[in-house]
């Protein structure tokens, strides 16, 4: 059996649905279950009626029927007949999403957030599912919660891997199309939960384990994994083949290739993962598998913007040891900023660091009446796996560089554009 997952950039519309028939008639769909995200930004706008349903529940029918409307168009464009079994069965899960947010009883918002978001993946797979059915490629629509059983941590549940295994390799049908949902799983209580980040990567990723699958593919809109993003760098280079070690090393250091609990149960079976182009699917596209590291040898960059760099040393000269190190990152931990690049000295001590969640200044306050603190706001980490001089040139130019460090095979360099 064969796993493909696709995203939601794919099924954002119409005609991206109207692309997944057409990819599967070019690479085939017997014996193949396709793991599916929710539609578009349909995930953030259900964080939207959330949100509303905590905090403003005047807004939160209005946020509710933006949603359909915007799904009931997707349905128009590909149905003739409004009359379609379809409409009635996504009107339904409408329906189950409404009743919830009306009967809940539970002040836990992860709890909300996971029964609630929930429904993008449900609608999402049914009305591709209906649309299969519809062209002539039978299907069989699975609920994923029947078969990935997790524990009751809500918006980051972890797999229980043993009943998981029983459910997938004696209840998934072979030789037809199944198609289920990504990101979800549910409790012993049957309450739903989502698989945390790359949640349907990860997916995917389990029902190869599972399954023993021939092959994981991701289909993006992009041909490969690039040794670059396109954004930044002109000449971004496909990579034909990483291994999984490469890939789980690049992903730490922030590249969007594929997360390493997708690729922890590929590796265990040496299943490989292909990262193919749903605009082109017949392309060779990238192969993560056991092998060589990169092929071919290109440095690979990975750039992390809006980063913030610390300095902190000590106020009397003494040295920062152990103790100050772990006092250090246990307020890092509570405050939930992210370390991306660690350098000391005797004493002195710097990290560049992500404030996703805007703490810093509450940080500051609290370093500061032990340490003297520097710092400075929006500087850019690079880090180069398998760099060359020529690549860090690339790097450096035209910019001031704040700290740089260099291990076997990567290259770490905090900058700050000039004026």
């Amino acid at each position: 059996m064969r796993v493909f997952k696709f995203g939601g950039a794919s099924v954002k519309d119409a005609e991206g649905i109207k692309n997944v028939y057409d990819v599967l008639q070019q690479v085939g769909y017997e014996d193949v279950i396709l793991v599916v995200s929710a539609m578009g930004k349909t995930t953030n706008a259900l964080e939207v009626v959330i949100k509303n349903y905590f905090e403003k529940s005047a807004e939160l029918n209005s946020s509710v029927q933006e949603i359909k409307k915007y799904h009931n168009q997707i349905l128009l464009d590909l149905f003739d007949d409004e009359k379609h079994a379809v409409f009635a069965a996504v009107n339904e899960q409408f329906l189950e999403l409404e009743y919830f947010l009306a009967h809940n009883k539970s002040p836990n918002y992860n709890f909300v957030y996971d029964q609630v978001v929930s429904f993008g993946e449900l609608i999402s797979t049914n009305i591709l599912s209906h649309y299969m059915n519809f062209r002539g490629i039978q299907t069989q629509w699975l609920d994923v919660r029947n078969f990935i059983k997790t524990n009751a941590n809500y918006r980051d549940a972890e797999v229980d891997w043993e009943t998981t295994q029983q459910n997938i390799s004696k209840n998934v049908p072979r030789k037809q199309l199944n198609i289920t949902q990504g990101f979800l799983g549910a409790d012993e209580n049957n309450f739903t939960t989502t698989l945390g980040r790359e949640g349907s990567d990860y997916t995917a990723g389990i029902f190869a384990y599972c399954l023993n699958a021939e092959s994981v593919t991701i289909w993006k809109d992009v041909p490969g994994v690039m040794n670059a993003d396109p954004r930044y760098f002109e000449n971004a280079s496909l990579l034909n083949q990483i291994s999984y070690r490469e890939a789980i090393e690049l992903a730490f250091y922030g590249a969007t290739v594929i997360h390493p609990k997708t690729l922890q149960p590929l590796q265990k079976k040496e299943i490989p993962l292909y990262v193919k182009s749903f605009i082109n699917p017949l392309l060779k596209g990238t192969c993560v598998s056991k092998g060589v590291d990169l092929e071919p040898q290109y440095p690979c960059f990975i750039v992390k913007r809006e980063q913030l760099l610390i300095s902190l040393s000590s106020i009397d000269f003494s040295f920062i040891m152990e103790e100050n190190i772990s006092e250090i990152f246990g307020l890092f931990h509570e405050f939930k900023i992210k370390v991306n690049l660690i350098q000391n000295s005797a004493i002195s001590f710097s990290v560049c660091v992500e404030d996703k969640f805007g703490n810093f200044n509450e940080l500051n306050a609290i370093l500061s009446k032990k340490f003297k603190v520097d710092y400075s706001e929006n500087v850019t980490l690079y880090t180069i796996r398998h760099f060359t001089e020529n690549a860090a040139q690339t790097v450096e130019e035209n910019k001031e560089v704040l700290l740089k460090q260099v291990s076997r095979e990567t290259m770490q360099i905090v900058t700050k554009e000039l004026n």
